[in-house]
């Protein structure tokens, strides 16, 4: 019998999904997230092993969960050129999720591992991290400086058929990106470089597909990787035939989305 393994982690909630693999960069300037930051500064050590910016090393990896938001939530309105200046807006670690912060989230997400976390002279901080393991939210804690989790991780089972549904979705994907990217532009990645492990090749192509956050949502949760194999190779089938009959369009113009910090 499996142990479940949990544990409590700063939360982070994002407009959008992190895979296992994939790196995230972020823009941290609201204060919730930045006490968040000076703490994992001083809990841990960065990739290259350097000290936190209070000199303290720790043994263990700068971990936070991010979770992708629900439709119709937004996160509190304190960067500048959001509607209604005039409106208090809300303040503390749940501001902008409801009196009941777990309802605003999808409650499978994704650990990330802070390679890098840097301060900047006004206080805001650049992050780069990766995502490492998934996890399911068990519950939320509201009552410190920034939200956090207790959460349990989600272990990745193969599924039936997963090496022979990874080489289809290649093969998909090559195709999606060809008719995405046009016949005249370079592919959107470099196709020789896809790598062949089935749950690498099904979190990949879910990153990389143009897809809204409830589709992606989908695919991270997905039971095992021949589920969510087998629901992308539907997807880039149907995102291709579309793409066939669009109006030629550069390929800049299908993938462009604007930058969300925090």
């Amino acid at each position: 019998m499996s142990v479940v393994t949990t544990a409590r982690l700063p939360l982070f909630p994002l407009n959008s999904v992190l895979f296992p693999g994939l790196v995230l960069p972020l823009n941290i300037f609201e204060e919730r997230y930045r006490a968040m930051m000076r703490d994992l500064l001083k809990t841990g050590t960065d990739a290259s092993g350097s000290l936190g910016s209070e000199g303290e090393a720790g043994d263990e990896p700068r971990r936070f969960a991010v979770v992708a938001i629900r439709d119709g939530r937004e996160v509190a309105p304190t960067a500048p050129g959001l509607p209604d200046q005039t409106a208090q807006p809300e303040k503390g670690p749940a501001a902008g999720f409801g009196a009941d912060p777990i309802q605003a989230f999808h409650r499978v997400g994704c650990v990330a591992d802070a390679a890098t976390i840097r301060e900047r002279s006004d206080g805001s901080f650049e992050v780069l991290a990766t995502g490492t393991t998934r996890i399911r939210i068990l519950s939320v804690d509201a009552t410190g400086p920034y939200l956090t989790a207790e959460v349990e991780e989600l272990p990745e089972e193969p599924g039936e058929e997963a090496g022979a549904l990874a080489e289809g979705v290649l093969r998909a994907f090559r195709a999606y990106q060809k008719r995405l990217a046009g016949a005249r532009e370079r592919s959107l990645a470099g196709t020789a470089d896809l790598p062949d492990e089935p749950s690498v090749v099904s979190y990949l192509v879910a990153a990389a597909a143009v897809l809204d956050v409830p589709a992606k949502q989908r695919l991270l949760q997905a039971p095992d990787t021949a589920t969510r194999l087998r629901e992308e190779l539907h997807l880039l089938r149907a995102e291709t035939a579309v793409i066939r009959h669009l109006p030629s369009l550069p390929a800049v113009e299908l993938t462009r989305a604007p930058t969300s910090p925090n």
